[in-house]
């Protein structure tokens, strides 16, 4: 990928993180992934293990470019919350915002006008929507380690791997697990769990294909219930961990 798409396909993923999008830009958002999932050999008719394989390497290819908010930055956008208001907060956020992604990918579906034929193809679509609740995800988990004061690794490619793996796994980070704080790639153990995950989240999607405007009601709806389940498990996961924050204040108050 071409620095001047990489910077294209990154910025459309960050954006689709944001739970202010429109719901217009939103579907430009997702086109853009459908273009760089074509460009990377997702034909009109792939083989299942085709598609899965290129997720898995845009997955992995943006998680370290994916924002995550520190403490101090969550406190000031949502002053006097506790860490578990805070955490609740994020999780409903996060899971309004996927299912923001269900809907605009349902849609899609139901406006063929709307889009180039070679992209509006159910492998394309059902790519794209993945990718982008993935990013959702991933930036959730990683500000719920911060609200808990659980650290993740410090440099941008070993948080990526540790985020990855935390959404594989379905909890949060282990530190004793070999290779948390100095892995910068995904072990081949690691990309196979991440393609297997990926696939279920491919079955899931399907319902975006639903017809008309009922593909996007039931394919949002399902994004919202997996990211909040997937969120709470990992609040409560990290729970008891560490010392959490009493409230959560902006830095300005005593």
């Amino acid at each position: 990928m071409s620095a001047p798409d990489r910077d294209e396909v990154q910025a459309s993923l960050t954006a689709l993180t944001d739970d202010d999008l429109a719901p217009a830009q939103r579907r430009g958002k997702i086109i853009t992934l459908m273009g760089e999932l074509r460009r990377r050999g997702v034909g009109l008719v792939p083989r299942p293990a085709t598609l899965v394989r290129v997720l898995t390497d845009l997955v992995s290819d943006v998680a370290p470019h994916i924002p995550i908010r520190d403490l101090a930055t969550l406190q000031r956008h949502h002053p006097a919350l506790s860490a578990d208001a805070l955490a609740d907060k994020l999780i409903k956020t996060a899971a309004m915002t996927a299912a923001g992604v269900g809907a605009a990918g349902g849609g899609l579906a139901a406006v063929e006008w709307a889009v180039p034929p070679t992209l509006l193809t159910a492998p394309v679509l059902l790519g794209a929507e993945t990718v982008a609740v993935v990013a959702i995800e991933l930036k959730l988990i990683g500000e719920l380690h911060a609200i808990y004061g659980v650290a993740l690794p410090a440099g941008t490619m070993p948080r990526a791997v540790s985020l990855i793996q935390c959404w594989i796994q379905q909890r949060g980070i282990n530190p004793l697990s070999p290779g948390v704080g100095t892995g910068a790639v995904l072990g081949a153990a690691a990309r196979k769990q991440l393609r297997d995950q990926l696939l279920r989240r491919l079955g899931r999607n399907l319902t975006s294909l639903g017809p008309l405007l009922t593909g996007a009601a039931v394919a949002g709806y399902l994004n919202q219930r997996a990211t909040q389940a997937l969120g709470r498990q990992i609040r409560d996961d990290l729970r008891g961990r560490a010392p959490q924050i009493s409230s959560a204040r902006s830095p300005e108050q005593p």
